[in-house]
């Protein structure tokens, strides 16, 4: 028997990499047409972003408590537990980060929702609409079908990268990046070790997040 130590994260996949996207596919067909509804939340949230606010920042960290609870029930729980043990874990986190966001949307944080200004009301808006359009685009564009798409509220690498900018904008506190980076690191590792060309594109979208916010803080204390 080999040593636990001398495994590596392909050893641990059960799944290929047409796998992998046909469950994007079987959860689309299985809820289509909340795409629609979850697409039209993205829009909102995207809007909401860039008009700032405390009122619209609230919202917007509800509408994405929801949809992290979304991807954790629906995708995690009931469909990417059939391919990976760990599923049940990411369930767990993705729920932890609603929570937070929740906690984040209270009246007394409102004043940290409203800082649309500058580089960061640019980047951040910049990186949720690339969650909301770019990754549906990356299905037809690697050549799969339209309904492997990755659609924000559904799916979570887009989730997530609509949150790291919404978290950029608003400054969050560090105890709301750890889920989204943590993820960005997990879900980059699976891409990669299934040959998938979109394995980059969560983790570029994460280090311009986490760079902008570390220069926004020390201009800050400058």
């Amino acid at each position: 028997m080999s040593e636990w130590w001398t495994y590596t994260l392909a050893d641990l996949l059960m799944f290929s990499k047409a796998t992998y996207f046909r469950l994007f596919e079987l959860l689309n067909l299985a809820l289509w047409p909340v795409q629609l509804l979850t697409l039209a939340a993205g829009i909102a949230l995207v809007a909401g972003l860039l008009h700032g606010g405390a009122k619209a920042g609230r919202t917007v960290a509800v509408l994405l408590a929801l949809a992290w609870l979304h991807v954790a029930w629906r995708y995690f729980a009931q469909r990417y537990a059939t391919i990976h043990t760990g599923a049940p874990y990411f369930a767990i986190a993705f729920a932890l980060q609603a929570v937070l966001l929740l906690w984040l949307a209270s009246k007394r944080l409102a004043p940290r929702l409203t800082e649309p200004v500058g580089t960061l009301g640019k980047l951040g808006p910049g990186i949720g609409l690339v969650a909301l359009i770019g990754y549906p685009l990356l299905a037809p564009l690697a050549g799969r079908p339209w309904m492997q798409a990755e659609v924000f509220g559904m799916a979570p690498d887009p989730t997530v990268a609509l949150t790291l900018g919404a978290l950029l904008l608003w400054r969050a506190r560090p105890v709301l990046w750890i889920v989204p980076l943590l993820w960005c690191a997990v879900g980059s590792a699976t891409l990669i070790e299934l040959r998938s060309g979109q394995a980059w594109l969560l983790p570029i979208l994460a280090v311009l997040a986490v760079g902008a916010r570390v220069i926004a803080a020390r201009r800050a204390r400058q």
